[in-house]
């Protein structure tokens, strides 16, 4: 019995020990795979570290960079001018009428911009107003037609003084009423043509359009005058022609001027008030010299 007893307390003192060696080599293979995986991690940050530097040596460029040469984007615009439609009449072109073409080239462009928006239907550029009125040689159209009666009604738009410079540009007579203007200067470029008046010298001419543009002026300022002064009588229109005729024979056309032939009538009837007379007598000063 004693040897039984002792065989079994041998028997459990070695699987004891052997448990125990057991369990050792279990905790021994444990860190061995967790350095495995360690191992296996440190490569494959080597690798990415390999991978990383052969990107950044990839990007350095060895050498000089190549230039490359800028592309600038060019817009090229064509700018399309309208040429002025000139069209054929029946007459004379202005500026082949020599007081006409002084009356042109002598005014300022603003003063030519009517005329010019009534013979081609717009303002004009100022360096093309002179030129375009210069060659115009009347319009295309009838008499009567719907055309003509729309220049009609554009002229009708004009104030008097507006019609008058129109005239003096184009040698017409200024006097009377704006129907008549508008029918004088309709009537004229209808079929444009020289009025056969002689060429006057430089003296006389600035006269003439200091003249014009006095004329304005003097349009409105017989409006202001008492009213008592528009009840005496002045001299007839022949009376006032021989009195003009008698001092352009006296003088000397080359020196005198028109304020100053205009001063010597006044001074001629001192009883009357000639004011609202100062276009008639400018006219027949004109007309006898012409």
């Amino acid at each position: 019995m004693s040897s039984d007893i002792a065989a079994d307390t041998l028997n459990k003192e070695e699987s004891e020990i052997a448990e125990q060696s057991n369990e050792e080599k279990i905790i021994e293979t444990v860190p061995s795979e967790s350095e495995g995986e360690n191992e296996e991690e440190d490569d494959d940050e080597e690798e990415e570290e390999d991978e990383d530097e052969k990107k950044e040596k990839s990007l350095i460029v060895e050498g000089k960079r190549e230039k490359k040469k800028v592309e600038r984007l060019s817009l090229e615009m064509t700018l399309i001018k309208k040429e002025q439609v000139l069209t054929e009449g029946k007459g004379q072109k202005l500026y082949d009428i020599e007081r006409i073409q002084y009356f042109i080239k002598k005014k300022k462009c603003e003063e030519l911009r009517l005329l010019h928006r009534l013979l081609f239907n717009r303002v004009g550029t100022v360096n093309l107003v002179k030129k375009n009125i210069g060659q115009f040689n009347g319009f295309p159209f009838e008499e009567g037609t719907e055309q003509y009666k729309k220049k009609e009604d554009m002229l009708k738009k004009f104030k008097k003084s507006d019609l008058k410079n129109i005239c003096g540009v184009l040698d017409l007579e200024k006097s009377g009423v704006n129907s008549e203007l508008i029918s004088k200067i309709m009537t004229f470029l209808m079929e444009p043509k020289s009025t056969g008046k002689c060429i006057f010298s430089s003296k006389l001419l600035y006269v003439q359009e200091k003249a014009v543009q006095s004329e304005s002026e003097s349009d409105n300022s017989s409006d202001d005058e008492p009213l008592i002064k528009k009840l005496k009588k002045p001299p007839t229109d022949d009376e006032l022609r021989e009195t003009v005729k008698k001092l352009l024979a006296d003088a000397n056309l080359e020196e005198v001027t028109m304020k100053q032939i205009c001063k010597k009538v006044y001074e001629s009837y001192p009883s009357y008030d000639l004011s609202a007379r100062k276009e008639f007598i400018k006219a027949t000063v004109k007309e006898l010299i012409s």
